[in-house]
């Protein structure tokens, strides 16, 4: 039985060429560390989310086309590229944007 499927758009990427890094940025661990013994010194909750769909919001520097992916093309324009304005799964820069 399959719960649930996923796609990736991006995965013909070539270093160099499409993206320059790959990296996301984090906190450091130790302002993790200080965040938390403060927060324990002065009795504070911490509490954490996760934004599902943080990648999809950012904006892109780099100029990135893709392709209609099989089965969404659009019947007026079947062969057209598209110019993409914000990151989608799978993009190299997606981390980033």
């Amino acid at each position: 039985m399959v719960v649930r499927n996923k796609a990736r758009l991006g995965f013909c990427q070539k270093e160099g060429i499409d993206y320059e890094e790959t990296f996301a940025p984090v906190a450091r661990l130790e302002a993790i560390r200080i965040l938390l013994a403060f927060a324990a010194s002065k009795g504070f909750k911490l509490q954490q989310t996760d934004v599902k769909s943080a990648f999809l919001n950012g904006f892109i520097k780099e100029e990135v086309y893709v392709r209609q992916p099989p089965g969404f093309e659009s019947a007026r324009f079947p062969d057209r590229v598209y110019k993409l304005r914000k990151a989608l799964y799978g993009l190299k820069q997606a981390p980033r944007a």
